[in-house]
């Protein structure tokens, strides 16, 4: 069986978001795409203070660990597979996180413009998690 090679924004074969977090519906560090994922985990971003508590002000508290989930909260810096529709929410709420368009899956423009995810752009991570 051949395996389906998942794309980015770009039209390129998807990279790692963060290769020292579990990120993705998948938790193997990458915004890849599976049917059963219906919040589109889609959009590689880097967290910031500002996306951080606008997150946790629309009930969606990423900064605290839940180990009990495997999860072990995030901090301004690190790389995180976001649902497609948060990140166009805080864009709109002019909160929106920088985005590695290297590593957000093409599926985001189902819900996010290229243009919007442009504007955004940083360079992927290395293996530590940094830029």
């Amino acid at each position: 069986m051949i395996a389906h090679i998942q794309r980015n924004v770009l039209g390129d074969p998807l990279i790692p978001c963060c290769p020292r977090l579990s990120t993705g519906f998948m938790r193997n560090g990458s915004c890849e795409i599976f049917r059963e994922d219906g919040g589109i985990h889609a959009v590689c971003a880097v967290m910031t203070k500002e996306f951080l508590e606008f997150t946790l002000a629309c009930g969606n508290d990423l900064s605290s660990p839940s180990p009990e989930l495997g999860f072990p909260g995030l901090s301004e810096g690190d790389g995180w597979c976001l649902c497609a529709s948060r990140w166009q929410e805080a864009f709109e709420a002019g909160k929106a996180p920088p985005v590695i368009l290297e590593a957000t899956h093409e599926a985001a423009l189902r819900i996010v413009r290229l243009k919007d995810l442009k504007q955004h752009a940083v360079p992927p991570m290395d293996e530590d998690g940094g830029e």
